[in-house]
């Protein structure tokens, strides 16, 4: 919670959820839907600051209410072709993503940064088990 709370006072916006990637030495950060570039402040002035007083890289996701878009804010700033969140009776839901292969590597991000990001917030806001990126 003081992770939150020190976010908040520096940006003056609420996070929805904040997620602490020790393997990565990241946090990142969840924000409702219009709130990224106040997030993030001119000239990147918050995240700046931000990442002094936390001492970890800060990463600032977008929410919305339907997992689709939701895995597409995570994955910025590839673009994103298509998003199919697949529910399977009695196994786990996945969710594919539809992306060119020029876009692929923004996809999954310097050691695999990006496309963790997807699936550590896929898995812990609607249960999908697994994001896979196809061509």
């Amino acid at each position: 919670m003081k992770t939150m709370d020190i976010f908040s006072s520096i940006t003056r916006i609420s996070p929805k959820d904040c997620i602490i990637d020790k393997r990565l030495d990241r946090i990142i950060f969840l924000v409702k839907q219009g709130y990224v570039g106040n997030a993030i402040g001119r000239n990147g002035i918050y995240i700046k600051k931000l990442k002094t007083v936390l001492g970890k890289e800060i990463e600032i996701v977008e929410d919305d209410e339907q997992p689709e878009r939701f895995i597409q804010n995570a994955l910025v700033p590839a673009s994103i072709e298509k998003v199919a969140v697949v529910k399977r009776k009695d196994k786990p839901t996945l969710a594919f993503v539809t992306i060119k292969r020029d876009q692929r590597g923004l996809a999954i991000g310097k050691e695999g940064r990006n496309i963790e990001r997807a699936r550590l917030l896929a898995k812990r806001h609607f249960d999908i088990e697994n994001v896979i990126l196809s061509d």
